[in-house]
């Protein structure tokens, strides 16, 4: 349970942002408002780093834009964290060193990883010790990431600058002959306030502590309003929602549609055209878009469109319309791919559960915990036995007003219905998923099946002030 110090200490700055004008998730939010909301940056490829080397947590200053930088915690020094690369059948071998003033862990956010290589809030270290992961790598190509999951410090963590891609390959996708090197696109998405003296800083109010933090700006690879110049032919985007709670509705500004080909876990079994992409915290989508056919010097931006909350009314922050990534058409062309088959991979249904289970979202107004079941997380609480190898409906109902983006370790499921809200299972949640967004008024089923590892795993909301504050479960796989 979240201690009363450590609910005071987060909600230390509320008064201070009150006697300012305001809290500062809404007046961040709407149409820019100064210089910083509007230069834009190129926006940056992140380093690269293999396995068998250690990632070090310390504290450290990251550019956010040409010429300014901010103090930031980092994996290695890096904004964002170092990409990871490996392949199904390699090892991944890491040791982790914290230099932080709090304690840390990792987790690898889509992977299929024994329970103690998972980075469960209990195996947290302290200050100045070390933990070491060798896993292997069973998962099939994707795009995966890593972040901390200490308790009660994931949000704060994550938005000083812990976060990274870990990107899996193997030979099904590589007879796909898809866009590489700088024609794949890695962007982490997150929404912050525009200045370098607070973009970095975590400091929650308390309607943060509520509906999770939601800010005007949006950031791509740790860069303030990024933008991206491209040469006539096909990329590819591999994008992740790395924010505390922004839902993303993902789209061009010219209307064109996203090829989309994989989403958390990897290939869908075929690529399917859209106009737009609903992206909540923790998911991760993989699509491409091609420049051939457009002139050198134009212009369009990747977007994420306004849209409406259920259940809420007047003006929400969540849902307003973001220009995400500028991208400007230049001279050249990039090496041609081969075209697309008609299916991309084999995904074998789940087939019939053999029994069901229901978990209830909810954030109650003035309530410090949120809570799944009607239950904080506890440490120690097993709050439910999975048995290996069986196949279970997990039903996921959403009656608050904000959305949950529910997010499952241990293995991958499939979505199989969603009624309300929205309705219906959107064509780029067919394949594996990890994380399912359940927006309000939403129910989403969703068949589990664990049948990589027993051991205890972890349900939770992946809005990272609710996940902080006990909407988490312990499951343990027997």
């Amino acid at each position: 349970m979240l201690s009363r110090r450590r609910f005071v200490r987060l909600t230390a700055g509320a008064a201070a942002a009150a006697a300012g004008g305001g809290f500062p998730f809404i007046t961040s939010c709407g149409d820019p408002s100064g210089p910083a909301d509007r230069v834009r940056s190129p926006l940056l490829r992140p380093a690269e780093i293999g396995a068998g080397r250690t990632l070090l947590a310390a504290p450290g200053v990251a550019p956010i834009a040409e010429g300014e930088s901010a103090a930031a915690w980092l994996f290695n020094g890096s904004l964002p964290s170092p990409t990871i690369r490996t392949r199904r059948g390699e090892v991944l071998a890491f040791d982790l060193g914290n230099d932080l003033p709090d304690p840390t862990i990792i987790h690898w956010h889509g992977l299929l990883v024994p329970p103690e290589a998972d980075g469960h809030p209990r195996s947290a270290i302290a200050a100045g010790a070390t933990y070491r992961y060798e896993v292997p790598v069973i998962q099939r190509a994707g795009t995966y990431w890593y972040h901390p999951h200490a308790h009660h410090r994931t949000g704060e963590q994550i938005h000083r600058g812990l976060a990274g891609f870990l990107i899996v390959s193997d030979a099904e996708e590589d007879a796909l002959g898809l866009p590489a090197g700088a024609q794949e696109i890695l962007m982490l998405l997150q929404d912050r306030d525009a200045g370098a003296a607070s973009a970095l800083t975590y400091a929650p109010a308390a309607m943060d502590l509520h509906a999770g933090m939601l800010r005007g700006t949006p950031f791509g690879n740790g860069v303030r309003l990024p933008a991206l110049e491209v040469a006539g032919g096909c990329y590819r985007f591999r994008l992740v929602n790395g924010s505390h709670a922004r839902v993303y509705r993902i789209g061009l500004e010219s209307g064109a549609p996203l090829t989309v080909i994989g989403n958390d876990g990897g290939l869908l079994p075929a690529a399917v055209d859209v106009p737009n992409i609903w992206l909540g915290v923790g998911e991760r989508i993989d699509f491409l878009i091609d420049f051939t056919d457009v002139e050198p010097g134009w212009r369009t931006a990747l977007r994420s469109l306004a849209f409406d909350v259920p259940g809420t009314s007047g003006k929400f922050p969540q849902g307003i319309e973001l220009d995400l990534l500028e991208i400007t058409r230049v001279d050249g062309a990039v090496p041609a791919m081969p075209a697309l088959p008609p299916a991309l991979s084999a995904v074998a249904p789940l087939g019939a559960a053999a029994s069901d289970r229901t978990f209830e979202f909810r954030s109650s107004p003035g309530e410090e915990m949120h809570r799944i079941n009607g239950l904080a997380f506890a440490m120690d609480r097993v709050d439910a036995m999975v048995p290996f190898g069986e196949t279970e409906r997990w039903v996921f109902v959403n009656d608050s007003t904000l959305p949950h983006p529910v997010h499952l370790h241990g293995t991958q499921f499939q979505i199989v219905s969603r009624t309300g809200g929205r309705g219906g299972v959107l064509p780029y949640e067919a394949g594996w998923k990890d994380t399912a967004l359940v927006m309000p008024e939403e129910t989403v089923e969703a068949l589990v099946r664990f049948d990589a590892y027993r051991g205890l795993f972890l349900l939770h909301c992946h809005n990272l002030q609710h996940e902080d504050m006990g909407m988490m479960m312990n499951i343990e796989v027997v």
